[in-house]
């Protein structure tokens, strides 16, 4: 994969949009620095450290610390996208459109866009709402009153939409997801400061050569565990009663005309569950600072069973992570629809009768890597925790969450020059093909 992104740079074409992708990821990163009109950016950077502020802040690259014009960054869109599509399964209408083909799409991306927007403009609002409630996160010179409020919050919504514009240049001009890369170099953004400070932690001597490299060795696995799992796959055989160009969603790969297979990642579901399961779990460090002054005694239990790395947080976030990853996985996959679309284009699996037996082969299937793919998001949330405590090294951010987000966008661009590449390649063959037939 890594000779793919070598060959890139011979091809003028894809050069080009490598270093348009490079450019419109500098512009964005360049709006990162830039704080937002009101806020005392290092006042605040000492409150979002942890629980799904922490989270929020790693995906956004340090956006959210800051309060930067970008510190929302493509969250709303992710929540907004998210959501239409489990909305798609449900309503016949968005279910409609995502059969008409381009135009269907192009409407539902129109409408995730509008309610990215809607969704960015009331986050901007909590989080204004939750600074100017701070004396000490409000800039010199600026009062917490309503023409604060205003201004972040515009400035907020200017930056989501423009960053929902970079996403999606790239994503049409350039190489890759434009989202999915915009998050990457969002986490990325972080480790240069924070090797510095771990450096700095082993000149000080209060961690030892022996603990930094078991701390890298670690992360080392951790890469190689993520591709293993991510690239992991089950293959179910597929036979067609006559030739058929792949199966139904174009999910499948055509090895000879008729026989074919239906493959089912073991980790359907993605970093979802883990970002739903952090949404869970700050509701109730809430709850305890709401009621602080008036149920002492239900803060008390809060802060004790439920503060971020507590042996309660982990099992509660553990469940959660299970109960996310079944619910999104039975979302997406959804074996009775796939039966039905195999049985129209006539596709069968081997032994199995088509109809209701195949979909629940396809349920039971999806049932048990389901399982397996909750177990490793699991183990990818708990095991940097332990980590972490284990080395004493907390100046680097080992999220296994940031880990898996940067593997897997690394994997897909690859796996798309390749394929760009392949294009060329068969486009060059094609036309030399013409030109030697012409001169004879």
């Amino acid at each position: 994969m890594l000779r793919a992104f070598r060959d890139a740079f011979r091809i003028p074409d894809l050069r080009r949009k490598i270093v348009f992708t490079l450019l419109l990821l500098a512009v964005y990163r360049l709006g990162s620095t830039i704080p937002t009109p009101g806020v005392n950016a290092a006042a605040l950077a000492e409150a979002t450290s942890g629980g799904l502020f922490g989270l929020i802040s790693l995906i956004s690259g340090g956006n959210l610390s800051q309060f930067s014009i970008f510190a929302l960054g493509v969250l709303p869109y992710i929540t907004a996208s998210i959501v239409i599509q489990l909305l798609t399964t449900t309503i016949p209408k968005l279910e409609k459109l995502s059969k008409e083909g381009e135009e269907g799409r192009k409407k539902i991306n129109q409408y995730t866009r509008y309610s990215a927007i809607a969704l960015g403009a009331f986050q901007a609002l909590f989080f204004s709402l939750y600074i100017t409630s701070n004396p000490q996160f409000i800039a010199v010179g600026w009062d917490p009153g309503l023409f604060t409020v205003l201004v972040m919050v515009l400035t907020q919504v200017a930056g989501v939409a423009f960053t929902m514009w970079i996403g999606e240049r790239i994503t049409e001009v350039g190489v890759g997801n434009g989202i999915s890369l915009i998050i990457t170099a969002g986490i990325i953004a972080n480790y240069p400061r924070e090797i510095a400070a771990t450096g700095e932690l082993f000149r000080t001597e209060q961690v030892s050569l022996l603990q930094i490299l078991a701390f890298a060795a670690v992360i080392l696995v951790t890469i190689a565990g993520i591709v293993y799992v991510y690239q992991g796959e089950r293959r179910v055989p597929v036979t067609y009663a006559r030739a058929r160009g792949g199966v139904p969603g174009g999910a499948a790969r055509n090895l000879g005309g008729q026989a074919t297979w239906l493959p089912i990642k073991v980790n359907q579901a993605g970093v979802i569950p883990v970002i739903f399961a952090s949404a869970m779990l700050i509701l109730p460090g809430l709850i305890g600072s709401a009621t602080a002054e008036r149920a002492p005694e239900v803060n008390a239990f809060i802060q004790t069973y439920l503060t971020f790395g507590s042996p309660w947080y982990i099992l509660l976030e553990a469940a959660l992570i299970f109960g996310f990853t079944y619910l999104y996985n039975s979302v997406q996959f959804d074996p009775r629809r796939i039966s039905e679309q195999l049985r129209e284009a006539g596709g069968f699996i081997p032994g199995v009768r088509p109809g209701t037996q195949t979909a629940e082969y396809l349920g039971a299937i999806s049932s048990r890597l389901s399982l397996w793919g909750a177990i490793f998001l699991v183990v990818l949330t708990v095991f940097p925790q332990l980590v972490q405590r284990a080395t004493g090294i907390t100046t680097f951010q080992f999220s296994g969450t940031g880990l898996l987000i940067i593997v897997g966008v690394a994997l897909e661009t690859l796996k798309q020059l390749e394929a760009q590449l392949t294009v060329r390649r068969y486009d060059g063959f094609i036309s030399k093909g013409r030109i030697r037939s012409r001169l004879n």
